[in-house]
This record gives structure tokens, C-alpha cells and sequence, in this order.
């Protein structure tokens, strides 16, 4: 690879903390002048679309005055919803509010954030999953095996999904020649999912 190549580093952690809610965030730092024109509300929407193309149109964002529901193709099943996004600063906020794989007793806490901060010479894009409380989980002390179902199953689908998602964002904005890579880092306490 060049040395004028750009090497981008995608920072990423999902733990599980004390209360077994979820916190989840992927974020990168591009230079300022390749993303100058981003906008949070944009992030959310080329995220919305990429979950629809990334699953083969299989679960559908859809946009509804009460908010956002992630449905399966050819049903009403909402497999999570949002309230409609909420826009402050440099962040683009949906709010949960239900959906099948979400805990029934915990639909009104969890949020998922889109943020694009734009920084003295750089850009920091983040998108951050807070207090999710999924069903597989179970309750507020789930068994060993529900650890793991969700680790293995949902927990790495979202994990491959916002990687993507953000590499993708990444060669389009940087170019196709920029060089990506994961990094693990720490940003909470919790047990790695």
C-alpha cells in the first residue's frame, strides 16, 4: 500500500454491563476535509438504508409517523422500534421503544446514536448502542447459555453489521484504496459480548 494511502482505524467495544443492558460503540475519525459535508441526520439515513442492502431487503427500516420499526420482509413484525430520531449538537438519537427482540419489560430505556462530531482537523463518527436490553438476554441476571446465544448470534450480526457499514463509509468518503482495520478499545466496564 502507499505511504499516501490513508490506514483508517474503526474503534469498536460491546459489553455487557452490571444491569445486563447492552452498550455497544463503533466509531472512526476521518480528516476533516473528506467529511466536511456529513451530517448526523445523513449517518442515519445512509445507516437505515445499508441495514436494508447489507440483509438483502430481508429486515426493512420503515419510517412511520410514530417513529422507526426494523421489520422482516413481507410482515408487520417490527424486530425493533424507535421513536422518531431526535437531533441535538452533532448527534441523531433513536430512542427504543419496543420491538420483538427487546426485553417486554424494558421497551422504554435503550437508544441508538448516530454521531458525527466535527473536531479541529478531524471528524469523529460514532455510532453508539446505549442500555439495550435484548430478549435473548433474558432479565437483569441471565444464565450462562443466554449469554452466549445473544454473544454468538445477535451481538455479532450488530457488531459485523455497523463495521461494515462504517468501512463502507470509509472507502466512499477516503477512497476505495484506504486501508481499514479494527481496533478493540475501551470506553466501559463490562463483560466483552
Amino acid at each position: 500500500m502507499p505511504s499516501h494511502t490513508p490506514l483508517l482505524e474503526i474503534a469498536c467495544q460491546q459489553v455487557m454491563v452490571d444491569d445486563a443492558s447492552v452498550f455497544s460503540i463503533q466509531s472512526t475519525d476521518l480528516p476533516e476535509a473528506m467529511a466536511a459535508e456529513l451530517s448526523a441526520a445523513e449517518l442515519l439515513l445512509r445507516y437505515l438504508g445499508y441495514v436494508k442492502k447489507f440483509t438483502l431487503t430481508l429486515i426493512r427500516p420503515v419510517a412511520l409517523e410514530s417513529g422507526i420499526e426494523f421489520r422482516l420482509i413481507g410482515t408487520r413484525q417490527s424486530l425493533i422500534s424507535f421513536l422518531p430520531p431526535e437531533y441535538a449538537d452533532d448527534f441523531a438519537t433513536l430512542r427504543i421503544c419496543g420491538g420483538f427482540l427487546v426485553q417486554p419489560r424494558q421497551c422504554d430505556r435503550g437508544e441508538l446514536r448516530f454521531g458525527v462530531e466535527h473536531l479541529p482537523e478531524r471528524t469523529h463518527i460514532s455510532l453508539q448502542l446505549n442500555d439495550f436490553c435484548p430478549l435473548i438476554l433474558g432479565s437483569r441476571s441471565p444464565s450462562l447459555l443466554r449469554f452466549w446465544l445473544y454473544r454468538f448470534t445477535q451481538a455479532a450480526i450488530h457488531r459485523l453489521v455497523t463495521i461494515r457499514f462504517l468501512s463502507l463509509l470509509c472507502h466512499e468518503l477516503a477512497g476505495p484504496a484506504a486501508g481499514v482495520r479494527v481496533v478493540n478499545v475501551v470506553v466501559r466496564a463490562g463483560k466483552p459480548v
